[in-house]
């Protein structure tokens, strides 16, 4: 399946994932074609019309998650730790959260 995957910056890409991958397998991908990284992904799939939160854990199949062929997907970030010198504050805009 190929899914849309936008980031906050409002960058667009397209990852491929076969029928059957769960959400590690897309985290890989994406860490693989953005160089981005997966252990802080918080990815939010847009089902029909509603927003989802993926909180199943990596092994999870990506279909069971509510994620079909030409999903579009949003990806945010985990905080850094605290004594990162790369530290931010996020929130999640209310219009993803339902």
């Amino acid at each position: 399946m190929k899914v849309v995957v936008e980031i906050l910056t409002g960058n667009v890409f397209y990852i491929q994932v076969g029928n059957d991958a769960t959400v590690g397998d897309l985290k890989k991908e994406i860490e693989a074609q953005e160089n981005l990284t997966g252990d802080r992904m918080i990815l939010i799939v847009d089902h029909k019309n509603q927003n989802h939160l993926i909180t199943e854990e990596d092994g999870a199949s990506l279909v069971d998650c509510g994620v079909e062929d030409g999903s579009h997907i949003y990806l945010f970030f985990n905080l850094l730790e605290a004594e990162s010198p790369y530290h931010h504050v996020f929130t999640l805009p209310e219009s993803l959260l339902g």
